[in-house]
């Protein structure tokens, strides 16, 4: 974490490692996002309608479910997908590049290997992934009004009626400060289990695991965090 934000200016000095990054982290991971999203709305908005039915008018579905994604749902789901591809794959990557000694390569010829490995990599997932969260907040709403319109005979001023009375800017900007900490963590911990990979094949297979599953509990750890602190 030292050496990352010691070696941050390496983002302006190198901009093509951070732009392909960005590209290739985030650009790359929207269709798998933007799938999952879609299938997140799709479940809200049904869940919503069984859970207050009978409860609650049908117009308070449309203000829950938005909520519940904005909030919760959009950020945390994406983070926890993007810990599988991005995390993962950022270990398996460095985690090889470490058992093939080109990082001790890298660091013979006075190139550091954080501010050319780790930095742009941190750096992309910190910027790409509220960009990441909006688009998925989106298309997850737009499947949960599909779903509540299409199956189960709301009208869309129903669903659609009641959100501007309950949308505060607040919770969108929570949300997407939430998406800011998952995916600087997801990617430092990619980085930060690459880098310390041994044992060959077998350690980088191992490596891309441990990426996974710690990245996923940092995640929710963050989240419980945030909560507290913004809400």
């Amino acid at each position: 974490m030292g050496r990352v934000i010691a070696e941050i200016n390496g983002v302006f000095v190198e901009r093509h490692l951070f732009i392909a990054q960005c590209r290739r982290l985030g650009i790359e991971s929207m269709p798998l996002v933007l799938t999952v999203g879609a299938f997140t709305g799709a479940v809200s908005g049904w869940q919503g309608h069984y859970q207050l039915e009978g409860y609650l008018p049908f117009d308070l579905i449309g203000p829950a479910t938005f909520k519940a994604i904005v909030l919760e749902l959009g950020p945390v789901l994406t983070a926890l997908v993007i810990a599988g591809r991005v995390s993962a794959s950022i270990a398996a990557e460095l985690g090889t590049m470490k058992v093939t000694e080109q990082i001790d390569a890298l660091e013979s010829m006075a190139i550091s290997s954080v501010r050319y490995l780790a930095v742009p990599r941190i750096a992309a997932m910190t910027v790409m992934m509220p960009i990441l969260v909006i688009q998925a907040n989106f298309v997850a709403v737009l499947g949960a009004a599909f779903v509540c319109t299409t199956f189960l005979n709301m009208t869309s001023n129903q669903f659609w009626g009641l959100i501007p009375n309950f949308f505060y800017v607040y919770d969108v900007i929570a949300g997407l400060i939430k998406s800011v900490f998952f995916g600087m963590s997801a990617a430092m911990v990619g980085c930060y289990i690459g880098f310390r990979t041994e044992g060959g094949a077998e350690g980088v297979g191992m490596s891309t695991i441990l990426a996974f599953v710690t990245a996923c509990l940092a995640i929710l750890s963050l989240d419980f965090i945030l909560a507290m602190m913004l809400f």
